[in-house]
């Protein structure tokens, strides 16, 4: 098991034993899905401690997208239960980069494409190209991509 999938797991076993509810059945959440795609594909596999933050991650961003879709259904209080679940994930996710962080290395990406020869528009690809690997894990991809645009189109 993964440092950081026993993590998770001991976790769980705290927020049982205090009955701390919106913890546990969040941690349980996100262990059955760690679990189910571990258990993917044609053979039973360890996950790496990258692949289960990546499943925190989609587990983190199915928490938010709810919440938004709660709030904007007039459901307030299945939104902030969302919210708050979504919280509790981002314990065990890399802190998220700043806006003025995440722009600083989108600009230095686009003056490397540029250098490159890629202009206008066009260039988005090769600007993503060289900025994911840099945000892995610390931006989420629609956010890059926004930045990204506001600077091609800007700049």
């Amino acid at each position: 098991m993964t440092t950081l999938k026993s993590k998770l797991q001991e976790d769980l076993n705290r927020a049982i034993k205090e009955r701390d509810e919106l913890r546990s059945s969040t941690l349980r959440l996100t262990l059955t899905a760690i679990t189910k795609e571990e258990v993917a594909g044609k053979a039973k596999r360890d996950l790496s401690d990258d692949e289960v933050q990546k499943v925190i991650t989609k587990e983190a961003k199915k928490r938010r997208e709810a919440a938004e879709a709660f709030a904007q259904g007039g459901r307030a209080q299945q939104a902030e239960r969302e919210k708050a679940e979504g919280e509790v994930l981002a314990a065990y996710l890399p802190k998220q980069l700043s806006d003025e962080e995440l722009q600083q290395i989108v600009a230095q990406a686009v003056e490397e494409a540029r250098a490159a020869g890629a202009e206008g528009p066009r260039a988005m690809g090769q600007v993503m190209k060289i900025v994911n690997p840099k945000v892995a894990g610390q931006a989420e991809g629609g956010r890059v991509a926004a930045v990204v645009k506001q600077l091609l189109a800007g700049g």
